[in-house]
């Protein structure tokens, strides 16, 4: 499967974003970072579906063990 997230300079200066959208990938953080629901970010930006947010959150967490050295299956 392609990557959600994705960077392309053309769209918000290369800010990462929701494949397809100008949606922000920052902005899902920032939701969540502030004790929002998800529910509240798909609302305000109904381009992104539940499957592609939890996608979205699934590959940084992938990034961040890969980085990390971390194996995933264990956690």
């Amino acid at each position: 499967m392609a990557n959600i997230i994705v960077r392309d300079q053309e769209i918000l200066g290369g800010e990462p974003v929701f494949r397809g959208t100008r949606v922000p990938f920052q902005a899902l953080l920032d939701y969540l970072e502030h004790g929002k629901p998800l529910q509240e970010f798909l609302e305000e930006f109904p381009s992104v579906t539940r499957d592609e947010a939890i996608a979205a959150l699934e590959e940084a967490k992938s990034l961040v063990f890969a980085q990390l050295g971390v194996n995933e299956t264990t956690h």
